[in-house]
């Protein structure tokens, strides 16, 4: 397949914009059901494709229950158990202006991998309060568990090889809405695409 605007060899595109939608809408309605309604739920976007997706989530909420559910975004950057070699280009921020405390919290990731992200995302959570549940909600889940971590909500399954990068675009901050798998040049690492593109 053809290479992408930054020159990264696209392998396939496993969602595009209206599949990214309908996974959003049907995972909103699942939240919904398990929950027993809206009330006690808070909505927690991991930083930088995670928040945009629980933004959209919290969207969908509202039109289905007439409630505003309170949203807030993760950075895990001092989190993360490659801190000392993961150098990101800027710190985010975390933006949680509510209590977490006994709250059902909805943790939302674009591409669940290894799971390392988000156990550094419970522990970022964990300090802030202390949730009546986390439960997970991810637009991809791509294999290679190394934690023994799962998803409650799932848009897709996509199975991918350790050389290849599955990625999330938003029209917001890319100029387009799909999922990508990418073949990662040797010697570089798997990660989310860089907001803006790479």
């Amino acid at each position: 397949m053809a290479d992408n605007a930054h020159g990264a060899h696209v392998k396939s595109i496993v969602m595009d914009g209206d599949g990214i939608e309908r996974s959003l809408t049907r995972i909103a309605h699942e939240i919904l059901e398990k929950n027993k309604g809206a009330g006690n739920l808070a909505v927690v976007g991991i930083v930088t494709r995670g928040d945009l997706l629980a933004k959209k989530l919290v969207e969908r909420i509202e039109q289905i229950e007439g409630v505003r559910v309170p949203l807030g975004r993760l950075d895990i950057s001092f989190y993360r158990d490659d801190f000392a070699s993961y150098l990101s280009p800027e710190v985010l921020s975390t933006d949680i202006m509510f209590d977490i405390d006994g709250r059902d919290v909805i943790l939302v990731d674009d591409v669940l991998y290894t799971g390392r992200t988000i156990r550094a995302a419970l522990d970022a959570l964990m300090d802030i309060g202390r949730p009546e549940t986390v439960q997970l909600a991810v637009l991809i889940d791509r294999g290679h568990r190394q934690l023994p971590i799962r998803a409650d909500y799932v848009g897709k399954n996509v199975p991918s090889a350790a050389n290849e990068n599955v990625r999330l675009f938003l029209e917001e901050t890319d100029g387009k809405s799909e999922v990508e798998i990418l073949e990662v040049e040797p010697g570089k690492r798997a990660g989310s695409a860089p907001l803006g593109g790479e």
